[in-house]
């Protein structure tokens, strides 16, 4: 994969936005109260946009979503020592941390209807969902991940249909 960081596992992310212009999250079953946007593993020779919309699929049930914009490079975030010693230990080798391919899409549908975490397609990743705005995304995000999300937020930002962040946001320190 081109441009794709020494020593960072391959992986997508999803910002998922509806026609309010608020962020679909999910709480992990595996961490209590850490809300994250989708996101997952890309399988060898599987390309990102490819991953993005399977484990979309897989994950959340959503299938009505149109990809609007993607990150044009990878956003890599470290993970911390305890993390870093449980995922090498889970996926096999030595990795730093992560590197993601990030994608905005839009549900194309007015209503939540599709959207089913416990679909049969993949393990069960997720115990509730809901929308937020892109401040509570930021702010109820893992803090190793948040600067990834921070990123996330102002490259996409330009895409949303209403003002979407606050001054606070857009702004280059959170």
């Amino acid at each position: 994969m081109d441009g794709l960081p020494a020593g960072y596992r391959p992986n997508f992310g999803v910002c998922l936005i509806n026609s309010d212009d608020k962020v679909f999250v999910a709480s992990r079953l595996n961490v209590p109260g850490a809300w994250q946007m989708p996101q997952g593993s890309i399988e060898d020779g599987e390309e990102p946009k490819l991953a993005a919309i399977r484990k979309l699929r897989e994950e959340t049930g959503v299938v009505s979503a149109e990809i609007i914009a993607e990150v044009p490079s990878w956003l890599t975030n470290d993970f911390p020592p305890a993390v870093k010693a449980k995922v090498n230990r889970l996926w096999g080798g030595e990795w730093h941390g992560q590197a993601q391919k990030w994608f905005l899409m839009r549900l194309t549908r007015d209503d939540d209807s599709e959207i089913n975490l416990g679909n049969g397609e993949a393990d069960m990743e997720f115990a509730e969902w809901k929308w937020a705005s892109l401040e509570e995304v930021i702010e109820q995000a893992v803090d190793y991940k948040r600067p990834t999300y921070e990123e996330v937020m102002r490259t996409f930002q330009p895409y949303f249909n209403s003002s979407g962040l606050s001054a606070k946001c857009k702004s280059t320190k959170w």
